[in-house]
């Protein structure tokens, strides 16, 4: 039975200085699209021993991820590099 795909909200993929934190229920769908298990997105993430503990703290909401974690995972699951300006269609650059 397939899943329907969960929504992120465009505030969580967005530069650090106006990001919101991922849900739960959103880091689970990043997870999914990058095809990473808790321990696999521990090993990427260099997470170290009890990584994958790290990681289900995320997901269960007791801790909130780093943004650079998020950005890295978001990268993995094909969602874009959201920590570049350039890489961001509603932000204005000033050169």
């Amino acid at each position: 039975m397939k899943h329907p795909q969960q929504e992120i909200r465009p505030e969580c993929l967005t530069l650090p200085d106006v990001w919101a934190p991922p849900t739960g229920a959103e880091i689970r769908e990043v997870l999914r699209r990058a095809r990473l298990t808790g321990g696999g997105a521990a090993r990427a993430l260099a997470l170290g021993k009890g990584g994958d503990r790290t990681v289900r703290r995320w997901i269960g909401e007791e801790s909130h991820i780093p943004y650079a974690a998020w950005a890295i995972l978001c990268d993995l699951a094909g969602m874009g590099i959201i920590w570049r300006v350039e890489c961001q269609p509603d932000r204005i650059r000033s050169d």
